[in-house]
């Protein structure tokens, strides 16, 4: 077993890409009207999807840890809005973070953050539900968005 593949989970990614926002913010601060506010808004959405998503997963008995294969399909409440809402939820907790910490152009790191979710655990999931769902998962995919 790889101990490095262990530490290799989406949170931790995301502290990383916040840790780089926060040193955009220290070298390039800009402050606007209503960042504080804005930021703990999108911070509060991103954290209550991820909670909702982790508890219909509970609900499913399905793992919600990535790598792991599924043992059932949750295709309803947040996941008709985004296949990938824990994640989705990661994005805007890293742009309300840019916004609190003062570091609008922190917010061009969030679509770098996504496409690196994508590339480094999306697709090999996808690729895992769509060899143990077949035709639901396929379905699935044709009606619901990857991100939003």
């Amino acid at each position: 077993m790889n101990p490095l593949r262990e530490i290799d989970i989406p949170p931790l990614w995301l502290v990383l890409f916040a840790a780089l926002v926060w040193a955009l913010g220290q070298v390039v601060p800009m402050a606007f009207r209503y960042d504080r506010a804005l930021g703990m808004i999108a911070i509060a959405l991103g954290l209550a999807l991820m909670l909702a998503a982790v508890g219909q997963m509970l609900l499913h008995r399905t793992t919600f840890i990535p790598r792991r294969d599924p043992s059932d399909l949750v295709t309803s409440g947040v996941f008709a809005l985004s296949r990938n809402p824990i994640y989705l939820g990661d994005a805007l907790v890293l742009a309300g973070l840019a916004l609190i910490w003062h570091a609008p152009l922190g917010l061009l790191l969030v679509p770098v953050f996504m496409w690196f979710i994508t590339q480094r655990y999306i697709l090999g999931e996808e690729a895992r539900i769509a060899a143990h769902f077949g035709e639901a998962y396929t379905a699935y995919r044709a009606r619901t968005r990857r991100w939003l």
